[in-house]
C-alpha cells in the first residue's frame, strides 16, 4: 500500500507473505515445520490471493481474486480472472489480500479496506472472511486495529505459540510521523488487541512478510526506499528484529513475498511487485534465508496472472487444488509468452500481430481463444478475445488480425499445427498449415511467418501458451 507524503519511494505498496500454514498439530497431521509455522505434509500446490490493476485501470479491479499453480511460478486464474469475493462494508474494495491456514485447518483473508487509489482515504480496519476450503467465502466482517488517524496497510497473520494467539502485522503511522509496521494479537479475527509497534528500523518501513521458525530463525521482508530487504530474529517479540540481507529491487519494488519450495528443502523463492499500477512482479531465489543473498530468476521460469498486484501465496493439498479447479474453472483464453524476450506477449494493435512488454492496455489484446484450426481441426487458429469475429492470418507472410471471410484462403492463412518448442521443447512453436516450411516468430517485435533455419530464429519462433 501507500504510505504517502510518509513513504520513501513513489507509491504503495503492500505486501503478503509466505504463506507457510499454520496449522493443525503435528500429532494430527503429520505436518513438517516450515515457514510461517507448519505446513501439511500433504501440500503439495498453491493458491494466490491478488487484486487487478493495469496501465490506463482498464483492469483495475479491487475484489479478492485467485490463481493456482502446482509449481509456485507458472500461474493459471481462477473464475476467468474475476473476483471470487467482494468486500461489502467500509470502502467496498481491497487491496493487498492475505491468506493463512489457521491451527483447525481451515482459512482466513484478510486485507486492506481501500477500494482504488485514494491514499488520503483512512481506515482502522481491515477486511475478514473465513473459509474452509477457498470455494466459499463466510462470515464476512471487519475488524478494528486501532483508534490512529493512520491506515491499515497490508495485513498479514501469523501463529504465535509463545502468546497463543495469532499476530496481524499491518503498515501504519506511528508516534514518530513515520511508517512503521504495527501488530494486534487476536484469537479469532473478530476483535483485537490494542497496537504495538513490530518493527521500526527508524526509517519508513511498510508490506511485512513472515517466515517463521526456519532453523529457529524469524525472518521478516519488508520495503525499503523501493527495495526488498530482510530482518531476522529469534523471537517474534516486538522490536527484536534487526535488519540483514542484502536488498534487492527491479525499479521501484515492494510487497515481498516468501514463498518455500514443496519439493526443495533448501530453495526459496522471493516476490516483489513495481510500484506503478502496470504491477510486473519479479523474483528472485535462494539456498539459504540465512545468507541474506538472492538470485533473480530467469522469466522465463514465471509468469504471473494477468493484471494481478501485490500478491499472497500460500501452499495448499492436491485435493484443495483440485477443489478450487473444479469450482473456479480455468480461463476460456490463453496468453502467449516470448521465448527470448520473456517480458514480452502476443498482442494485436492496429490489427497487426506484435510482441509488447507486459503490462498494457487494451489488455484484452493479449487474450487468444485458441479454437481447432478453421482450415484443420488438428491445428489451431488464434481468435482474439476483444474482437471475437477476428482471427490471425499471414498475408504476404505478416500476421495480421483480420475478419474470418469464410474462405478457403483465410482459414489455411488462420491455421497453424502446433509443435514442440524449436528453441526448448517445453515451450512450443508454431507451423504455418498452407507454408508448411515456415513457423509464427516475430522480427523486430511484429510477427510473421518465416522459414527457420539460425539459433536466433528458433528463439523466436519459440512460445509459452499460458494465462
Amino acid at each position: 500500500m501507500s504510505a504517502g507524503p510518509h513513504l520513501s519511494g513513489p507509491t504503495p505498496s503492500r505486501r503478503s507473505f509466505l504463506g507457510m500454514a499454520a496449522a493443525v498439530p503435528l500429532a494430527t497431521t503429520g505436518a513438517l515445520a516450515l515457514g510461517a509455522g507448519t505446513a501439511y505434509a500433504a501440500d503439495a500446490a498453491y493458491v494466490m490471493g491478488y487484486f487487478t490493476e493495469s496501465p490506463d485501470m482498464l483492469g483495475a479491479n479491487y475484489g479478492l481474486h485467485l490463481a493456482v499453480s502446482t509449481d509456485g511460478l507458472q500461474w493459471t486464474p481462477l473464475n476467468q480472472n474475476a473476483p471470487v469475493a467482494t468486500p461489502t462494508a467500509g470502502s467496498l474494495g481491497l487491496r493487498d489480500p492475505f491468506i493463512l491456514r489457521k491451527r483447525d485447518g481451515s482459512f482466513v483473508v484478510l486485507a486492506t479496506d481501500l477500494n482504488g487509489t485514494d491514499w488520503s482515504y483512512v481506515s482502522q480496519y481491515i477486511h475478514v472472511w473465513d473459509s474452509p476450503d477457498l470455494r466459499t467465502f463466510t462470515g464476512y466482517r471487519r475488524m478494528k486495529l486501532h483508534d490512529m488517524n493512520t491506515h491499515s496497510w497490508a495485513p498479514e497473520a501469523y501463529w504465535d505459540a509463545g502468546r497463543q494467539r495469532y499476530g496481524v502485522i499491518y503498515s501504519a503511522v506511528d508516534d514518530s510521523g513515520h511508517n512503521v509496521i504495527m501488530v494486534n494479537y487476536t484469537t479469532d479475527f473478530v476483535t483485537a488487541s490494542a497496537p504495538q509497534v513490530f518493527f521500526d528500523p527508524g526509517y519508513d518501513v511498510i508490506d511485512g512478510d513472515l517466515a517463521i521458525g526456519v532453523n529457529g530463525v524469524n525472518y521478516l521482508y519488508f520495503k525499503k526506499n523501493s527495495t526488498l530487504v530482510g530482518a531476522r530474529s529469534s523471537s517474534l517479540d516486538p522490536g527484536s528484529f534487526t535488519e540483514f540481507s542484502t536488498a534487492v529491487s527491479h525499479g521501484g519494488t515492494e510487497a515481498p513475498t516468501l514463498v518455500k519450495s514443496l519439493t526443495s528443502s533448501s530453495t526459496w523463492y522471493l516476490w516483489g511487485d513495481t510500484w506503478s499500477p502496470n504491477g510486473v512482479f519479479y523474483a528472485w531465489t535462494t539456498s539459504s534465508l540465512a545468507s541474506g543473498t538472492w538470485t533473480p530468476l530467469d522469466q522465463r521460469t514465471y509468469t504471473q496472472p494477468l493484471n494481478s498486484k501485490h500478491l499472497t501465496i500460500h501452499p495448499i493439498t492436491t485435493a484443495e487444488y483440485a477443489g478450487l479447479l473444479a469450482t473456479w474453472g480455468t480461463p476460456a483464453w490463453n496468453r502467449l509468452k516470448s521465448y527470448n524476450y520473456p517480458d514480452r506477449y502476443v498482442r494485436h494493435s492496429n490489427y497487426t500481430a506484435r510482441i509488447d512488454a507486459y503490462a498494457f492496455d487494451p489488455y484484452q489484446d493479449s487474450q487468444w481463444t485458441l479454437v481447432p484450426g478453421l482450415a484443420d481441426g488438428a491445428g489451431v487458429s488464434f481468435r482474439s478475445v476483444n474482437y471475437p469475429s477476428r482471427y490471425l492470418r499471414h498475408w504476404d507472410y505478416a500476421l495480421r488480425l483480420d475478419e474470418n471471410d469464410g474462405t478457403s484462403t483465410f482459414a489455411g492463412d488462420a491455421t497453424f499445427y502446433r509443435t514442440a518448442g524449436l528453441a526448448d521443447p517445453a515451450w512450443t512453436s508454431f507451423r504455418s498449415f498452407n507454408n508448411p516450411t515456415r513457423y509464427l516468430r516475430h522480427a523486430d517485435y511484429v510477427l510473421r511467418i518465416d522459414p527457420v533455419a539460425t539459433a536466433t530464429e528458433r528463439q523466436d519462433a519459440t512460445f509459452s501458451v499460458g494465462y
